[in-house]
């Protein structure tokens, strides 16, 4: 990510696409739930539920349960509004929550950014591999470990 990039505008957008999707599904949007979108937005770098939570405790008067999170963390999965990455048991927000689509992610090994990649040729060829196997796909995603343009650069230098 670059240093100038504005993440109020990302946490911005993701609210108001958070408000309008929840309003179209008749989806109740809690402070809550809508603190701990928040808290995911506010960089690139995916967030496991117990940072959240400390996150939480610090802008809170009040602790947070796990399992009150883990229920915000549900909804905002089962709308669309983010992404696990399983291989880091953590949460990133989805850039474009208005439509379904399988997860691809480039995920920094040294600075723990996660890029969303969505492929129509990779996803084209991943159905292609189901049919010709005759294999029903329920979920996919990809998660691909690597360095960052910037990373790369400071590994060099």
């Amino acid at each position: 990510m670059s240093t100038c990039h504005n993440h109020q505008h990302c946490i911005d957008s993701a609210l108001n696409n958070a408000e309008n999707l929840c309003q179209a599904a008749g989806a109740r949007l809690t402070p809550l739930r809508k603190q701990v979108l928040e808290l995911i937005w506010q960089s690139h770098k995916p967030m496991g539920a117990y940072d959240l939570i400390n996150m939480l405790a610090d802008v809170s008067e009040k602790t947070i349960a796990p399992p009150t999170v883990y229920r915000a963390l549900d909804f905002l999965l089962e709308v669309g509004l983010i992404h696990r990455i399983n291989s880091l048991n953590a949460y990133i927000g989805c850039m474009e929550p208005s439509t379904k689509h399988p997860s691809y992610f480039l995920i920094c090994t040294q600075c723990h950014t996660a890029s969303e990649c969505n492929d129509n040729g990779l996803s084209e060829q991943i159905n292609n591999l189901s049919q010709e196997n005759d294999f029903v796909i329920e979920k996919q995603w990809l998660e691909v470990l690597g360095l960052c343009r910037n990373c790369q650069i400071q590994t060099s230098v």
